[in-house]
């Protein structure tokens, strides 16, 4: 059997799309989310899945303990878990960007603390954040979303840096928009017709495969090579 793959956000999505690939190529996966009963539902085989608020990390460790005893230790970490609420920046509530800050950016580090300790003392080991070109540039309705993708970009890039020298990788995904439930959860209509509106000028969003090959063909390079990052969007998303 392949190494454990352990997934957030694996509700929906990406997350989603991301957990059956990695089984249908014999990887056992730790299914991580909110909503337990969705990805029960897939019944893949040797996947784990357990219901998680991925900026606890008493229940992260939890779950990816479980996880461990049964599969082996954790070779690959996706964080996919992510909230995206747009909003103008005078009437947006604190709440919204409250919730975004915890799990976009302390999301990402429940698990990476979870599993980087193990993963030095083996010398190997990856951890891949999907992040957006909303980590790259601003948009407008998106500010304190932007701030939350660029931390995630600041963040890998750091901790690449910072434990290259053990061959543990940090790589970033960088997706322009892509057909998932994301944007559902943004409360003004307007902001929400205006950016499907604007999505049809560029003939929808990527499909979740994409953003999937993407982490496929990252993670299967060699351990001692490193895809740091990768920027994807349709070829007619010019921002």
């Amino acid at each position: 059997m392949k190494k454990l793959v352990v997934v957030t956000g694996a509700s929906s999505g990406i997350g989603m799309e991301l957990a059956k690939r990695f089984s249908e190529q014999g990887h056992p996966v730790l299914m991580l989310a909110r909503r337990n009963e969705i990805m029960e539902k897939l019944e893949l085989p040797n996947t784990i899945c357990r219901s998680v608020d991925v900026t606890d990390i008493k229940g992260m460790e939890s779950a990816i303990r479980e996880a461990e005893a049964v599969y082996g230790k954790t070779d690959l970490l996706v964080n996919c878990a992510g909230l995206m609420l747009l909003g103008y920046p005078d009437k947006q509530d604190f709440e919204e960007w409250e919730r975004m800050i915890d799990v976009n950016v302390k999301g990402i580090l429940t698990g990476t603390k979870t599993v980087l300790p193990d993963m030095l003392a083996r010398n190997e080991g990856t951890v891949i954040n999907i992040s957006s070109i909303a980590g790259r540039k601003t948009f407008d309705q998106h500010s304190v979303y932007c701030g939350t993708k660029y931390a995630v970009h600041a963040i890998t890039e750091s901790m690449r840096k910072e434990v290259a020298d053990s061959d543990v990788r940090f790589i970033v995904i960088a997706p322009g928009v892509v057909e998932t439930p994301l944007l559902s959860h943004t409360s003004d209509q307007e902001i929400k017709d205006n950016y499907n509106i604007w999505k049809k000028t560029i003939n929808g969003g990527l499909d979740t495969g994409k953003i999937a090959d993407c982490v496929l063909f990252a993670y299967n390079m060699p351990q001692d090579v490193c895809v740091r990052e990768i920027v994807i969007a349709k070829t007619k998303q010019l921002d």
